[in-house]
């Protein structure tokens, strides 16, 4: 139903649509935090290796990603669960990977020396 306005929806389109919210919102209350938070770390770190990929990599939009995975992973700190571990290793090794391209784009972008 992308692109129709809510206005234009029949009831029973309406009243399907409150249903799946409302079963959506269930599973959502039914799932611990930790783990939700945990996926949306995890999205993060998503989200700053594929703007670590592009050609050329998108390092602003990539150091954002990454910073706020570290602010979700580094400030809740003991409470994340059994993904806590996991996700202290992801988020080292997006840094690095970070570090890493950001020194090969630099090099890479550097003007050569003139005779």
């Amino acid at each position: 139903m992308e692109g129709v306005e809510v206005e234009d929806l029949t009831e029973e389109d309406r009243a399907e649509m409150a249903a799946r919210l409302e079963e959506l919102q269930h599973q959502l209350v039914s799932t611990p935090a930790e783990l939700v938070v945990a996926n949306h770390a995890y999205g993060l770190f998503e989200l700053a290796a594929i703007h670590l990929s592009q050609k050329p990599p998108r390092l602003d939009d990539a150091r954002l990603a990454v910073d706020a995975m570290a602010v979700l992973v580094e400030g809740l700190k003991g409470r994340l669960g059994e993904n806590e571990s996991a996700l202290n290793d992801a988020l080292s090794q997006i840094r690095l990977a970070f570090v890493q391209i950001s020194a090969t784009t630099a090099t890479s972008s550097a003007p050569l020396p003139e005779d």
